[in-house]
């Protein structure tokens, strides 16, 4: 399985999203600088893989500590915090894992841990993160796989596959999920602009895995599920809130419009640690705005011209009216999401 980050030799290593498919390089990074840098460049991306990045980073910055006291290691590392969370603003696993992190610390601090103990426990902590996503990801898979008939033909947007998550990943985890089950699917990835992530990163993953794909831009979608063609959409998510509304990469709440008025089974994969119960709804959920570039150019090259304005937002709201189900680690959530989430979370109250 592709080692999206891995801890290796006191560094977070993971592979360069920005060059694939042309180039499968790896980037060393042995500062918590050079983490948080990766996550705000697309070095990394996916909600959870960032969690995992952002608590790796954390670790990495507190091993590099050379405070020798309790009091001046904490206040290092929740600077490291606020850099971490400076990143995006979007993929609520950031915070969560930040969350986790400072939980980790200030246990070994009532502890009473020394300096050195402190150090190995978030190095254990962000491993734990690690894995448990990996994990977590081949549960949504196994759930998952239920709502995939035989010969599927699944249209996904965006990437959330092994490259969004510490591996296998989600909507991706679904399809490998189904065909570990013994299904037969054939996928549709949207190109999926304007960083093309679709067409890019989805694609080479599924074809390294031998997986039937088809790569069609955001407006071929449309003709397909008319004509018969699609049978089911799995995509990712970057946060969900309470109610169910949930954040992707930009062109999902077309896709699921689109779905709706096709009679298409439209879902939602992703861990728990993706759902925000202290976000009430979609409207409350922070969409980040990226540079107008990823528009206007592809790599080097000017697609428009001098002088035109550019909206770039790097996410959308599907609301949850147009979802048919949020696939987790711990079972699928269906409406009232305000109810079943909260259920799967393990909380009885939500934003309110």
């Amino acid at each position: 399985m592709l080692p999206t980050i891995e801890w290796r030799d006191d560094a977070v290593v993971m592979v360069d999203q920005r060059k694939l498919p042309a180039e499968e390089t790896y980037v060393s990074c042995r500062s918590a600088a050079h983490v948080a840098r990766a996550i705000k460049t697309m070095v990394i991306r996916g909600a959870p893989a960032i969690g995992v990045a952002a608590a790796m980073g954390l670790a990495l910055g507190v091993k590099q500590s050379s405070s020798t006291g309790t009091q001046k290691l904490a206040a290092d590392f929740y600077k490291l915090c606020e850099l971490m969370a400076a990143t995006r603003p979007t993929a609520v696993n950031l915070f969560w894992a930040i969350d986790r992190m400072k939980q980790s610390f200030a246990a070994g601090v009532t502890a009473g841990e020394s300096v050195d103990q402190l150090k190995a426990r978030l190095v254990a902590e962000a491993a734990a993160i690690h894995d448990e996503d990996v994990a977590s990801c081949r549960a949504i898979g196994a759930f998952g796989a239920s709502v995939v008939p035989d010969k599927a033909r699944i249209l996904t947007h965006c990437n959330a596959g092994a490259l969004a998550t510490a591996g296998y990943g989600t909507a991706l985890g679904v399809i490998r999920g189904a065909i570990e089950a013994g299904k037969t699917v054939a996928v549709f990835a949207d190109e999926t602009r304007p960083f093309l992530q679709g067409a890019r990163l989805t694609a080479w993953e599924l074809v390294k895995d031998g997986i039937d794909t088809t790569v069609i831009t955001e407006g071929m979608a449309a003709p397909l599920m008319r004509d018969g063609r699609i049978d089911l959409v799995v995509v990712g998510a970057d946060r969900i809130a309470a109610n169910g509304d949930t954040a992707n990469k930009i062109g999902t709440y077309t896709v699921a419009l689109v779905a709706r008025e096709h009679g298409v089974p439209f879902y939602v994969a992703a861990p728990v640690s993706t759902i925000d119960l202290d976000t009430r709804d979609g409207w409350s959920i922070p969409i980040e705005e990226r540079d107008g570039r990823e528009v206007t150019h592809v790599k080097t090259v000017r697609l428009t011209p001098e002088g035109a304005k550019v909206f770039n937002p790097a996410f959308d709201v599907t609301p949850h009216a147009l979802i048919g189900g949020i696939i987790t680690e711990r079972g699928i959530a269906r409406a009232p999401y305000t109810d079943s989430l909260a259920a799967i979370v393990g909380r009885e109250t939500v934003a309110g």
